[in-house]
């Protein structure tokens, strides 16, 4: 297992340089330039500025190295936990990081928890209930929840909460270890917004799955044991129904990491979405490229995590 361990995280080594390469070069060859933006104090109207000026930015901001040695430059202090500076803050990347990442962290988990509780014990009922009115409505909900987008569903409960019950989301955000039941309030409805889709397709996939398992040979031996159906479905076949269902729980949980930005500017939430809006509309080359590189280690991670956890649901699957 630790072997395997290992060699996970060795082989996301150039996936992390792949990612970091890509993002850099994506960067230096979009329109604009920061540069200017700096210099004119961050409108992108039709202000003009002299050429010296934005070639002295350039010059201050070490933009007028050629593009191998500000990549070299980059990986070198990645290497050393040094994650550089704002290019319009001057205030440290990993500051920001640490203070913007829990909050996705903590919605992201919040969202996956809800959906498991929602998707499961339905997977399983419309499993057992089988062309049944209670597998029928449940699948028609899911299909509903996969076609709604998450940023259109945020604003239609924002909208009717601040005009049936003159709710508008808080313009400071409370941490968990100073109030929690205020920031749980805060993050409750962006975290159903996005577990809507996720139980949507964990219904699916579990209601699927335990089709297959319910018909296997263990499932009719054990019936024909005695034993009783709740102990027939949650020790044997959820069991072994449940590996399709952490795969796509894995992936959902990389992208809820890096794709909840517009629920969280809709909710007003200073995450990683926030601050990646931010980064982009500025051209922040540090912040951007640091927010991608986090995003890119957390799917390696949460990957390796589903990997390892095959393990434990299926004694079969064994690590090399």
């Amino acid at each position: 297992m630790r072997a395997y361990t290992a060699q996970r995280l060795a082989l996301g080594i150039p996936t992390i340089i792949g990612a970091a390469l890509l993002i850099f070069v994506i960067m230096r060859v979009v329109p604009g330039d920061v540069a200017t933006l700096i210099a004119i104090g961050g409108s992108e109207g039709e202000e003009t500025i002299s050429a010296a000026a934005v070639e002295q930015m350039r010059e201050r901001l070490g933009l007028n190295d050629p593009l191998y040695k500000q990549f070299a430059d980059w990986m070198w202090d990645l290497a050393h936990w040094d994650l550089g500076r704002s290019l319009w803050t001057r205030q440290p990347v990993d500051e920001l990081l640490m203070r913007r990442y829990p909050l996705t962290l903590q919605l992201s988990a919040m969202a996956l928890l809800l959906s498991w509780a929602i998707a499961i014990p339905i997977g399983i009922l419309t499993a057992v209930k089988q062309d049944t009115p209670l597998d029928y409505i449940p699948r028609l909900m899911s299909i509903v929840g996969l076609a709604i987008p998450n940023f259109w569903l945020g604003i239609l409960v924002m909208t009717y909460l601040a005009a049936i019950l003159g709710w508008v989301p808080p313009l400071t955000y409370s941490v968990p270890w100073k109030d929690p039941v205020e920031n749980f309030s805060q993050l409750m409805l962006p975290a159903v917004v996005l577990g809507t889709a996720l139980a949507a397709l964990q219904t699916r996939m579990t209601r699927t799955t335990m089709l297959e398992v319910l018909r296997e040979d263990y499932i009719r031996t054990a019936n024909a044991k005695g034993l009783s159906s709740r102990a027939v479905l949650w020790q044997h076949a959820l069991k072994n129904a449940a590996i399709p269902v952490i795969t796509i729980s894995g992936a959902q949980l990389g992208g809820l990491i890096s794709g909840s930005l517009v629920t969280e500017v809709v909710f007003n939430l200073p995450g990683l979405g926030a601050a990646t809006v931010d980064a982009v509309r500025l051209r922040d080359y540090p912040v951007i490229q640091t927010l991608v590189l986090f995003i890119t280690v957390a799917h390696i991670i949460v990957n390796l995590g589903v990997d390892l956890l095959y393990g434990f649901l299926d004694p079969r699957i064994r690590f090399a």
